[in-house]
């Protein structure tokens, strides 16, 4: 019997045997605690109630895996451009790990194939998949520890869908390029802030750009800053911009 035989039949259920092979074709390895991996798929609005009274959701491990995912980032952009300034670093990391960017990693990593949401969930406005995502690197973290959790970011997440040389050569202050535009076009340009949702350490902004008075495009972030760069990023792809 193989290993993998071996290993699915510690999990009774046909459900469980699918849902671990899918978690290990995600993650590259074989989860130990499956639990950790069932609670980073779900979302709030299908949160069960536990013995203390609260609900669990992915949001306790979507805060921890944001920082872990910080740090690798940073740690490999640390040693990737050695004599780059921390201006240049932030700057790169900012663009891996924003909201935007995660949400679309996580699609293509298939994870809206599994997260678990009540269907009255909206989700024009949210960053659902990223958010799973970081969860899942919460999870991954606990089960197996930093250094496999590094080894899952790194191979499983940088090296499979970010082109560091290429997220380094399109890193443009767009909202400079925005302002430059409008007012060389005689433009009205305004940055609005149209929603701020979350709490404390997980805060998400979302930015509007209106061009006399009409808006053009909606940006994220986890700050005022960031969400009004996302913003102004789609502006200048819809006006063409450069």
């Amino acid at each position: 019997m193989s290993f993998l035989k071996r290993y699915l039949l510690y999990f009774k259920s046909k459900n469980e045997r699918e849902f671990c092979y899918t978690i290990s074709r995600i993650i590259g390895m074989y989860p130990s605690n499956l639990s950790l991996y069932e609670l980073a798929i779900s979302h709030s609005s299908v949160a069960k109630e536990n013995s203390s009274g609260t609900k669990n959701s992915y949001e306790r491990l979507e805060y921890l895996g944001d920082s872990v995912l910080g740090t690798v980032v940073a740690e490999y952009l640390f040693k990737k451009f050695p004599y780059k300034n921390e201006g240049f670093l932030t700057d790169i990391r900012s663009r891996i790990v924003n909201r935007e960017s995660l949400n679309k990693v996580g699609k293509k990593m298939g994870l809206n194939r599994i997260v678990e949401y009540s269907g009255k969930v909206n989700l024009s406005h949210k960053s659902l998949y990223g958010d799973v995502l970081e969860a899942l690197v919460g999870a991954v973290y606990l089960d197996k520890g930093f250094y496999s959790c590094r080894e899952f970011i790194l191979t499983k997440i940088l090296d499979h869908h970010f082109d560091i040389e290429e997220v380094v050569t399109n890193t443009s202050n767009f909202k400079s390029l925005l302002i430059e535009w409008t007012q060389k076009h005689n433009h009205k340009l305004d940055f609005n802030i149209k929603e701020e949702s979350g709490y404390m350490h997980n805060k998400e902004f979302t930015a509007a750009i209106l061009i006399d008075e009409k808006e053009v495009s909606i940006g994220k972030g986890t700050s005022k800053k960031r969400a009004e760069q996302a913003a102004a990023e789609k502006a200048c792809n819809v006006l063409g911009v450069k």
